[in-house]
């Protein structure tokens, strides 16, 4: 692969298993050094040994991203080490349970606010004055066509998801004129274990790896890349 993003800082949460990990390790593909950002450390660990066997190089921090007062530390620790930050994949998410609204237990749904929305603000945050100090700040973050689809016992997760739309698009908007571009991405069904705890009945065989939705992933996060506000679908 060229190295298009080579000399680059990228960071993923949920970097250590499916869109995450594919997305890290495309990104290092393309010369990128990735901090790879997740609570598992031993996942973590796999993906930094498929990136070393590439020729690439990669940051682990194992974080719990609704550890918010380290994500502040973490804006520090890249400012400390880079001065910058070249790219950002808000791809860290929490599923929720299945379920009617009204049997949504209250610790789940906060555990859906603070994963999908409040860590991502806290991103936001922490990493904008880096994105600003890149020559061409990237931020890409995952949602889900749920966010847009009522369907019924989807809601916790759908709330969470049109909450992260709403924030994600505002920053967008708030980053217009300058060097900072901010999208969505919507990966549709893909072979994730996120997708069999919520489809179990369904055969993964039918849906495309990860690795499928990985080179778009790389694509929104060059510099050349200037969409800014746009919800991009995965289509396979």
């Amino acid at each position: 692969m060229e190295k298009v993003l080579e000399g680059r800082v990228a960071l993923v949460t949920g970097a250590s298993r499916g869109i995450g990990k594919a997305a890290a390790l495309a990104l290092s593909n393309a010369g990128a050094h990735v901090v790879l950002v997740a609570r598992t450390v031993g996942g973590l660990e796999e993906a930094d040994d498929e990136i070393q066997k590439a020729g690439g190089s990669a940051t682990l921090v194992p974080l719990d991203v609704r550890d918010f007062v380290a994500l502040d530390r973490l804006g520090a620790s890249l400012y400390e080490r880079w001065g910058r930050l070249d790219a950002f994949l808000g791809n860290a998410g929490a599923l929720g349970a299945i379920t009617p609204l009204s049997h949504l237990e209250p610790k789940v749904f906060q555990e859906l606010i603070d994963v999908n929305v409040t860590a991502n603000w806290r991103m936001i945050r922490s990493f904008d004055p880096l994105l600003r100090m890149s020559s061409a700040g990237r931020a890409l973050f995952v949602t889900s066509g749920a966010a847009r689809n009522h369907t019924p016992f989807w809601g916790g997760y759908a709330m969470a998801k049109a909450a992260l739309e709403s924030l994600a698009l505002t920053y967008a908007a708030e980053c217009e004129g300058t060097n900072v571009k901010v999208n969505l991405l919507s990966p549709g069904p893909l072979r994730t274990a996120m997708r069999a705890r919520a489809m179990p009945g369904e055969d993964p065989q039918t849906l495309a790896p990860p690795e499928a939705v990985a080179p778009l992933i790389v694509d929104l996060l060059l510099p050349s890349n200037e969409k800014n506000g746009q919800t991009v679908s995965f289509k396979r």
